[in-house]
């Protein structure tokens, strides 16, 4: 299975949302401090959308000690980027965990620090907010809403086609 989340990586710094997303099950749980709990094709939309607002900017994906089981594995991995309402610089340490089915990734949590996130993303005030709950939940609220405002989009664009 470590070639599943080679892949999966690989895709994710090339910027391959379909690629990525061709390592999930269908029935796939994704979560993480910024989304929340996201399952099925809207886990799938979200990496799409973060691969269509990074595309031609200078995001760049690294990954590291990846470890599988037939049943689960995890990986270290790295995002660097600028985040674009501050321009600020963002080196993103992430741990992510799996659990396989059928071959394909069935969950797939990402831990970070989102205080640390917060300080590079944001500055004085991602220093001084970003570790409370206050903070974490209108994250979730924008970062969602993002996502649903990309989903409709998405939607409109193949309804006119």
């Amino acid at each position: 299975m470590d070639t599943l989340i080679e892949k999966f990586y690989t895709a994710f710094n090339e910027l391959d949302a379909e690629a990525m997303i061709s390592c999930y099950h269908e029935d796939v749980v994704f979560e993480d401090p910024a989304f929340g709990i996201l399952k099925g094709e809207r886990a799938c939309n979200m990496w799409r959308m973060l691969c269509a607002t990074q595309n031609g900017k200078d995001f760049k994906v690294v990954y590291s000690n990846v470890n599988t089981t037939a049943n689960g594995g995890s990986a270290l991995w790295e995002a660097f980027y600028t985040f674009s309402k501050t321009g600020r610089k963002v080196h993103n340490v992430i741990t992510a965990n799996f659990e396989f089915k059928d071959g394909k990734i069935i969950k797939h949590t990402d831990q970070f620090n989102l205080h640390k996130w917060a300080k590079q993303a944001i500055g004085f005030k991602g220093f001084v907010v970003g570790g409370t709950r206050y903070f974490k939940n209108k994250l979730k609220h924008q970062t969602n809403s993002l996502l649903t405002r990309y989903e409709n989009q998405q939607h409109s664009n193949k309804k006119a086609t």
